[in-house]
């Protein structure tokens, strides 16, 4: 059944013209300003935007995050700027993403890193994220971002396709498909529920594979074949992506109505205890025929996740999740609930720092429940009050109702 949906289910939305940014709201116009001044900072060409800038009280974003331009972000940011109307600033961040695929220092099979060192991308091999270490006197990196998590794979392709839509000679759709080719070859995992693994963490060349399945990473993936498929019709992508949407239909649990985070590294199901916003919303708008039941997740996260008129990350509610409050924004919009989407955008409107980037989070230090890779030896993933590039760019999809699953308006 499902791979017949891929061939017939419209899109009913259309593709937001290149004046996307005239009228847009004096949040989007902030927004995408900030975004275009970012790209405009470096010298032309290709280009990775560092994820962070200094909180209120920092003179300067801690060392092992001070060069750290992450391809989630960057993939967004792209995305974003295609829904601003700046296609050519987009294309800046998608050609440095083209140069990773192509360049990187050590693997030549497809893959991209979860994190770039900013900058204008030049000639030879990518330059990783780093920093001096003085107490050891030596250039230390860091073990997630050297590595590849599928879901950051998958998020680069979007951007890609985005590009596509945009500009078709560009080289975007043979870069996603081949980025799809990584997820396929590397992080197939057919235990049961089949879907797609964590990708792999660590140093150059010996890396750890994760062996844990992402509810989020594989509807990532499940939208980048889907897509894909759309546009070529080919049985490999739609055999992808019906992989991938067999995972998230196995990880919804009906009772409770949640999707779950997804499996463990042995492959059994995550419980329904602990669960992340994302990972309600996502499939949701990522998903083309996704089930009128899936909206269930909307209605628990909005019970058990809502905060400070915005959301969570998780459910501990300790405080406003900047990003993810867009992505709530851009749901409500795309589900037909636009006066709740705009009391959304209000409270991302008073997140927006002095540099024209919104904060991660309103508060010192926002918890997740989410370990960073297989070293943690308990919860590490935080977020700070920092301006954010990738919440910047979630911003300016909720506020433009830009679907970056399927490169359209919501509206």
């Amino acid at each position: 059944m499902l791979l017949a949906t891929l061939m017939v289910s419209p899109l009913s939305a259309k593709p937001a013209p290149p004046e996307a940014a005239r009228g847009a709201s004096p949040l989007a116009q902030t927004l995408c300003r900030s975004l275009s001044d970012a790209v405009d900072a470096a010298e032309p060409g290709p280009v990775f935007v560092a994820s962070y800038r200094p909180g209120p009280d920092e003179t300067e974003v801690p060392a092992p995050l001070r060069t750290s331009a992450f391809t989630y972000d960057n993939a967004l940011a792209a995305i974003a700027l295609t829904a601003c109307g700046e296609v050519d600033r987009a294309r800046r961040i998608g050609d440095a993403l083209l140069a990773a695929l192509a360049r990187d220092r050590t693997f030549s099979d497809g893959r991209v890193r979860n994190a770039y060192r900013a900058g204008p991308v030049g000639a030879g091999p990518l330059a990783l994220p780093g920093w001096w270490d003085a107490k050891q006197k030596l250039w230390a990196e860091d073990a997630y971002q050297d590595g590849t998590a599928t879901g950051n794979v998958a998020w680069a392709a979007l951007a890609l396709l985005n590009l596509d839509a945009a500009a078709p000679q560009g080289g975007y759709r043979a870069g996603a498909r081949r980025m799809l080719a990584w997820i396929d070859g590397q992080a197939s995992d057919q235990r049961e529920p089949q879907g797609y693994s964590g990708g792999v963490d660590g140093f150059d060349p010996s890396q750890t594979r994760l062996t844990w399945k992402s509810t989020e990473h594989n509807l990532d993936v499940h939208a980048v074949a889907a897509w894909l498929h759309r546009l070529d019709g080919k049985p490999d992508v739609a055999r992808i992506a019906a992989t991938a949407r067999g995972f998230l239909d196995a990880v919804y649990a009906p009772d409770s109505g949640v999707f779950r985070l997804g499996t463990n590294p042995a492959g059994q199901l995550q419980p329904t205890t602990h669960i992340a916003l994302d990972t309600q919303l996502w499939p949701l708008i990522g998903v083309v025929d996704a089930p009128e039941s899936w909206r269930r997740a909307l209605d628990f996260a909005e019970r058990n996740l809502a905060t400070r008129g915005g959301f969570d990350f998780n459910e501990d509610r300790d405080g406003l999740w900047v990003e993810g409050t867009a992505q709530a924004a851009l749901t409500l919009r795309a589900l037909g609930r636009g006066a709740d989407a705009e009391r959304l955008l209000t409270t991302l409107g008073r997140q927006v720092s002095p540099s024209g980037f919104l904060f991660a989070t309103d508060v010192e230090r926002l918890t997740t429940g989410i370990a960073i890779g297989p070293a943690s030896v308990e919860p590490d993933f935080y977020y700070f009050r920092r301006p954010h590039l990738g919440a910047t760019a979630w911003g300016v999809l909720a506020a433009r109702g830009w679907n970056p699953f399927t490169g359209r308006s919501v509206e």
